[in-house]
């Protein structure tokens, strides 16, 4: 993850994407908004009444632990890489992506992404 962070800043400060590259954040900054985007994020699904886990190991059910912080994860990484990191290093943006995410999982990642049907097999 560290090698991840690490291309992301530097390519940035390289390229100079957008002429930004004068505000770019820091490793730590970026490690602090993704860990707040991650507890935001399960923290704002278990508010919404997203069970922890899911009910069984292989099951499409969501849950506050799988989906929603990967989410939160992957919204944040396009703003970070495009250099946008908008107020307080990033940390407002996550905050708010973590809301989006949770809310996201609650209300319509069941229509984005349905459910297979009942007659075929999962295994194939």
């Amino acid at each position: 993850m560290f090698d991840l962070v690490h291309l992301a800043v530097n390519s940035l400060v390289i390229a100079n994407v957008y002429s930004l590259a004068n505000i770019t954040i820091g490793y730590f900054d970026m490690v602090l908004a993704y860990l707040v985007a991650i507890i935001v994020s399960i923290i704002v699904a278990l508010i919404l009444r997203v069970p922890l886990m899911p009910t069984d190991r292989y099951s499409f059910d969501v849950s506050a632990i799988y989906p929603t912080p990967i989410i939160a994860i992957g919204i944040l990484s396009f703003f970070l890489v495009l250099n946008y990191t908008f107020a307080f290093n990033g940390l407002l943006l996550a905050v708010i992506i973590g809301i989006c995410s949770g809310l996201f999982v609650k209300y319509l990642f069941n229509y984005v992404f349905p459910f297979p049907a009942e007659g075929e097999d999962i295994d194939e």
